[in-house]
This record gives C-alpha cells, structure tokens and sequence, in this order.
C-alpha cells in the first residue's frame, strides 16, 4: 500500500465525512466489532475482534485492519503496519478467546 501523506489522508476523510460515510458509518459496516489496546509507544497494537467460534480471519479481517489503519494515521501520519503472522499458515497470527480473536501489529510509521 502506498503512503498517504497527512494532508491527502485528511482530505479523503473530510471528503467521506460530508457523503455521510465518515468513521462511524464505516465501523458499523463491518460484522464483527474490533476494539484496539496500545502500549505505550503508541506503535505496538492488540486488536480485539469480537468473533463466536468458527469465525475465520477472512471474515474478522477488514475489522481489524480498519482499527490499525486508522490508530497508525493518525498517530504516525503512515497508515502501513505490520502485522504478526502465523508460521504455519502464512496469514495473520490470532489468539483465540471463547468470543473474541486478538491480533498483534506494529504501526511502520514510528
């Protein structure tokens, strides 16, 4: 993905905002909710999807990538993050709770 600058990224959300289609209405479009925690560097994220079993990372994915994107622009002014991947499989790394998976990413941009 390619960096937005802070001036073009605040110019597409300005621009969402006066469709009716800013933060709010975008989190409400995905199924699942995903809450994220920081550290205290800001850049070290756990992302929390609520998800019952059987939920795949397919479905949970754009929940959980929209949080990070958004926490890492705005704090970094990047939008690009890392996240932890699965050896196994090759796709993103996840603990599994009774409702919930949690992701781990770090923001590039710190």
């Amino acid at each position: 993905m390619k960096r937005l600058t802070p001036l073009v990224a605040a110019l597409l959300l300005a621009g969402c905002n006066s469709l009716g289609w800013g933060p709010d209405e975008v989190e409400r479009s995905f199924p699942y909710k995903a809450e994220i925690a920081v550290d205290e560097n800001q850049s070290d994220l756990a992302i929390s999807v609520a998800a019952p079993p059987g939920v795949t990372v397919d479905i949970v994915r754009e929940a959980a990538r929209y949080q990070v994107t958004r926490h890492c622009l705005q704090t970094f002014g990047d939008s690009d993050a890392d996240w932890q991947i699965d050896p196994a499989t090759g796709d993103w790394a996840y603990t599994r709770t009774p409702d919930a998976m949690i992701f781990r990413a770090r923001c590039q941009g710190r």
